[in-house]
Parts: structure tokens; sequence; C-alpha cells
């Protein structure tokens, strides 16, 4: 048994086929059926049900597979562990929502590199549902995401901020009810696949609110820039890190039932890089309460 083929397997465990785990792995199939039934034989049971169309892992292959997880991971943090840093030099991979990438997420990675320069990082961008399954499953040492309703059991979610909802327009729209804008104008809908989508929809059927739907976007970019340009109006999250450049748009606050969004970092509660996690959280708290004073000084 080696650690090639625990990964292979944990491939297509995450992967669902073989075909779908070769290029996880960048082998060919036929490899990855090799090597599956080289770890059966040295383990000595069988993995996969291969009765059906598709094989198909056996109830004790799902509890390898979450031992073998344990066993990549700290055969990959093997070297940070014995020099003591706990991963302050090695890759830590982030996920971060689409909402953080041009204002929150830069900022403190860039503070965290200039800090630890010696650290790599590698940031995917994903939904919360995604990230969070991504984060369990060990693919991504941390995330940062939207508070779900439940967590799994093993990851951890530990707040950052709370942004509120608020409505957006054409910087020229001369009304100023929120309500009348949802109920009178073409509607911008975030990405209902996503946490923040949903809450915003929850709000709506909670007050009665029928819209009229002209598109569906994941990116508050482009949401932003299709109500510049007179597009429609939307409701987005008030970014505790704004972009530097995001469109000009009117805002509006939504009242004082208006839906909000918990922002935080999740990853699995007994990680071996907490101390390069600990310092991410660090930075990404860092920010946010310099922009938050920063906002505060600028009204006051």
């Amino acid at each position: 048994m080696t650690i090639r083929l625990l990964r292979t397997l944990i491939a297509v465990s995450d992967s669902r086929t073989f075909s779908a785990a070769a290029k996880v792995v960048h082998v060919t199939h036929a490899a990855v059926s090799q090597q599956m039934q080289t770890l059966e034989a040295d383990l000595g049971i069988a993995l996969f049900d291969r009765s059906t169309r598709t094989p198909e892992l056996t109830p004790v292959a799902h509890q390898i597979i979450a031992k073998a997880r344990i066993i990549v991971a700290d055969y990959d943090n093997l070297v940070p562990s014995a020099l003591g840093d706990s991963g302050l030099s090695g890759v830590i991979s982030l996920g971060a929502l689409r909402t953080t990438l041009t204002g929150l997420t830069p900022q403190a990675m860039a503070e965290l590199k200039l800090n630890y320069p010696e650290l790599g990082l590698h940031i995917r961008p994903g939904l919360t549902r995604t990230l969070i399954t991504e984060v369990e499953r060990g693919n991504l040492d941390a995330a940062i995401v939207t508070k779900p309703n439940l967590m799994p059991d093993g990851v951890l979610f530990r707040e950052l901020t709370q942004e509120p909802m608020q409505l957006i327009a054409a910087p020229e729209e001369p009304e100023n009810d929120p309500i009348r804008l949802l109920k009178t104008r073409p509607f911008i809908r975030f990405n209902r696949s996503a946490v923040l989508g949903m809450v915003i929809e929850n709000w709506l059927l909670a007050k009665r609110i029928r819209v009229s739907e002209t598109m569906e976007l994941d990116s508050p970019e482009a949401i932003g820039s299709m109500v510049n340009a007179n597009l429609g109006v939307s409701i987005v999250p008030d970014l505790a890190v704004k972009a530097p450049d995001a469109a000009a748009v009117k805002c509006l606050r939504l009242g004082a039932d208006a839906p909000h969004r918990t922002l935080g970092l999740i990853h699995q509660e007994s990680h071996i890089k907490m101390q390069a996690i600990d310092e991410i959280y660090a930075v990404l708290a860092g920010v946010i309460e310099r922009a938050t004073s920063e906002r505060s000084a600028a009204s006051g």
C-alpha cells in the first residue's frame, strides 16, 4: 500500500467514477483500475462492488477512505510539522466566495504573504456548499463562506463579520423607496444556488414581494455593472471590504428587518496546519476591522 494508491482511492471517491478520477490523478482509466486492484490485494478486502455497471464503493471502503484522507494529509504535512512551522512555509489551499475576491481576499492574502513570504497560496473560488464539501473532504485547507444552516461534523465555522443586505439601483434612479423599486423595476437576482441567494429569496417571500426577474447572476461585479447600466435593481450584501473599482450604484437600506449574511472562515477542527489557518483568520479579521473603522470615520 502506497500514498499514491490512497490518493487514487480518494480521487475515485470524490469523482464518483474511474474515468473522472483518472483526470484528477493524471493517469489513464486503465491505470486507475489497476491501482485499485493492487490496493484491494494489499488490504485483502473488496473496496468496490463490481456487480453494477459502474463499480460502487463498499461500506468498508468508505471507512478506509476516511482514514486515508488523514494519512495523506499527514504525509503532505510531514516536513512542515517536523520543522515546527505548522505549515507556514508550505502551500495553503484556500476557498473563497466570489463576493470576496475583489476586496477582502486579495487585501488579506497580500498581508499574509508580506508576513510569511515562504507560504504558498492556492486560491479557489466557489459557492458556499461546494467549498464546505471540499474542506470536509480535505481538498481545501480552509474557505471563506456564508454561514449555512448546518455544518458537517468535524468542520468548524469561525465568524468574521455580518453583512446586511441592501438594494442597489442605477445612480440616476429618482425613487428612494426600496420596496417600491423591487415591485416596479426589473430584478437582477443573485444566484439561488448560493446560500446568499437563498437568504435574499427567503426575505422576498417573507415580505411577499413579487419581483419581475430579468436575470440571475453569481458575480457581484456583473450585477453591479448591470445595475449601473440601469438594467434593473438588485439586492446584494453591503460588503465589509469593498472593491476599489466597483461600479457606481445607488445604495438603499432595506430597513430594520433587512436580511444579512454571516461571513466566516471554515476548516477541519483538527487540521495539522492550524497555525497557518489561525494566521489567515487573523489577517481576514484585521482587514475587516480596519475597513469598518475607516467607513465609520468617513461617515462620522
